[in-house]
């Protein structure tokens, strides 16, 4: 049974040069305890779509389609409702724990708020639990390092403390913005490690555009480019079998694969290319890519593709 259900999610940004499509037509499902991982170039959508999930973005964004949670539209709630949603059920681990946390509150008393905000405990309580919850996520001496600031902590303990934070009241379902971005290799395995561990239990959807976190954690995973999802399946059918040449331009593109680059550049999301998204960039194309865009298409095993040499 899925958990998360979006469908045909579109999330748009008016500006003076015109409409930034950031989300277009999204179609995502995550099930019962189900790691997904979103990956992608930077700027394709990937945290627009997370924070739309939240609906933490600002009021401007044009938000429509179907979002649906435990059988219920989050886009229809009614901003006391989600709010009430959004951390007890589900949260979200910020980008860049720096500019996240509160820079002038204690780490131990930014998690108590969320604790006293959804769980109704006293101050005494909430700070008692808040301490655990550091302990949960090995932060040592987890007492004494609640009663100091963000600075104070080193960018691992930083992203601990965002964890900890998402962590605090429990959710079913976590997602995670770029956790491991800008830490050290040794860091960057801890934390893969940590979110392993607390998400058991729990369903998740990994945003990044790292494929070797994804591949560590996730089950099943989405490329996403301009906006749009262009293959998804299994995480290792993806990864050591892609079907999109999008996918393996991104995967040829790691150092480990000899750093080639894709030629050209992305589109810009207020002008979007008529046909396929990926043709001008694409060796593969074909006249029928310049005209019509693809759909979605289901191939093996749960593995579908948006590309006409599947069709």
């Amino acid at each position: 049974m899925n958990l998360l259900n979006i469908h045909e999610l579109n999330t748009y940004f008016p500006t003076t040069d015109g409409l930034v499509k950031a989300v277009d037509h999204v179609d995502l499902q995550i099930a019962d305890s189900e790691k997904v991982g979103l990956i992608g170039e930077t700027g394709c959508g990937k945290t627009v779509l997370g924070m739309s999930i939240v609906r933490l973005l600002d009021s401007s964004a044009q938000i429509n389609g179907r979002i649906i949670y435990k059988g219920r539209d989050i886009l229809g709630l009614a901003e006391e409702d989600m709010r009430s949603l959004r951390g007890r059920e589900i949260a979200m681990i910020l980008q860049n724990p720096t500019m996240s946390l509160n820079p002038v509150m204690k780490v131990g008393d930014q998690i108590s708020e969320v604790i006293r905000l959804h769980q109704g405990l006293d101050k005494r309580a909430a700070k008692k639990r808040a301490v655990e919850i550091l302990e949960s996520v090995s932060i040592a001496d987890a007492h004494r390092r609640a009663d100091q600031y963000p600075h104070e902590f080193s960018g691992g303990m930083r992203e601990r403390a965002m964890i900890a934070i998402c962590l605090s009241c429990d959710p079913t379902l976590i997602i995670a913005d770029e956790p491991t971005k800008g830490l050290d290799a040794k860091t960057k395995t801890q934390i893969i490690q940590l979110l392993k561990d607390v998400t058991k239990d729990r369903s998740m959807l990994m945003i990044t555009h790292d494929l070797n976190v994804a591949a560590s954690i996730c089950d099943r995973v989405a490329v996403m480019y301009a906006g749009e999802i262009l293959e998804m399946g299994k995480v290792w059918d993806v990864l050591k079998k892609p079907m999109h040449p999008y996918t393996r331009g991104f995967i040829n593109s790691l150092p480990c694969r000899g750093l080639k680059p894709i030629r050209g550049s992305s589109p810009s999301l207020i002008d979007l290319p008529s046909g396929c998204r990926f043709c001008p960039r694409c060796d593969c194309a074909t006249e029928a890519c310049k005209i019509k865009h693809p759909e979605m298409t289901p191939a093996d095993d749960g593995h579908s593709v948006r590309c006409f040499l599947y069709t």
